[in-house]
């Protein structure tokens, strides 16, 4: 049985290292915040005290929130690569940009070391049901040896080509999802400044054609105006800065893409920054004149569920 490594162990990815600890597998765990590793220790893991004691692992993932995060990991002066023994194949599971990707990928083979992209599609709550999608780009043949492991860790592993595809296909997905959530914020708020409860409304949406998993799950936060974070207006800004960023060097009018950057660039300037980005709809309410309050009659038609879902 393979070694893993596992580097960067907040929330998202403590609850991926922890489904690999769940199948059984051997793993090495840094954190930057030390006590962060802990959960994970009680459950088996061995934290090291250097990124580059990671490099005795055949496979290390990655999870960081930023590019430059992600190039100080493993490029930088005490980064991955730095020690005397690097591991086989490096899975970034990041959301970052084509550009710092394809940097880490090249500094990855100069040092010997294979590199996938991997990002994911979930959050915490989501991987812990075994629930999330990962899109993996690089060579297929790091991807044929990272895919047994991708699979413990999520229900789909979708292989989008050979270089930085899986980047471009994570940005869209985030790109869309803050675009529905302030479409379903301006529908959900004429219909409640019109005289319908929040609850009512979305209750039949969720039953029509235009109903989702995600909308469905959201609904019983949306009602209640419970901004608790999923996934930040801070990360949402991020994706929306790297995706339109990717539009524009590929010559891609986004429209809508571009209104929402800026109402997600407002929200965080009304002190939203730290809330989950479903708060979009308080920064639409706002707009629209209608009081903050939670919709005291709730969903009625059991179109909900209790988990809530990310990215």
């Amino acid at each position: 049985m393979k070694t893993l490594g596992w580097l960067g162990t907040g929330r998202m990815g403590a609850a991926m290292a922890e489904r690999l600890l769940g199948a059984g597998y051997h793993l090495l765990v840094w954190n930057r915040t030390q006590a962060k590793t802990g959960p994970l220790v009680e459950k088996g893991a061995v934290a090291v005290g250097q990124i580059a004691e990671l490099g005795s692992a055949d496979i290390v993932f990655v999870t960081v929130s930023t590019p430059k995060d992600l190039e100080d990991v493993v490029s930088g002066e005490r980064g991955l690569l730095t020690g005397p023994v690097r591991p086989a194949v490096i899975v970034d599971c990041s959301t970052v940009s084509i550009e710092t990707s394809a940097k880490v990928r090249r500094a990855a083979a100069k040092a010997g070391a294979g590199f996938l992209a991997a990002p994911v599609s979930g959050n915490p709550h989501v991987v812990a049901q075994g629930e999330a999608c990962i899109v993996a780009s690089g060579p297929r043949e790091v991807f044929d040896t990272a895919e047994p492991y991708l699979a413990q860790i999520a229900k789909v592993a979708v292989y989008a080509g050979p270089g930085e595809q899986s980047r471009l296909v994570k940005l869209c997905h985030n790109l869309y999802l803050g675009m529905m959530v302030q479409a379903l914020a301006e529908v959900t708020s004429l219909a409640e400044k019109g005289g319908t409860d929040r609850g009512a409304f979305l209750d039949f949406l969720n039953g029509t054609v235009l109903g989702s998993d995600w909308v469905r799950r959201r609904t019983k936060d949306l009602v209640g105006l419970d901004w608790t974070p999923t996934f930040t207006m801070e990360l949402l800004r991020k994706d929306f800065d790297l995706g339109l960023a990717a539009a524009r060097h590929l010559e891609v009018p986004m429209p809508v893409g571009a209104s929402v950057h800026q109402l997600i660039q407002s929200a965080i300037g009304t002190g939203l920054r730290d809330e989950d980005f479903l708060s979009l709809f308080e920064q639409q309410a706002r707009g629209a004149g209608l009081p903050l309050n939670a919709d005291p009659a709730g969903p009625r038609c059991g179109h909900t569920a209790d988990t809530k879902t990310g990215t």
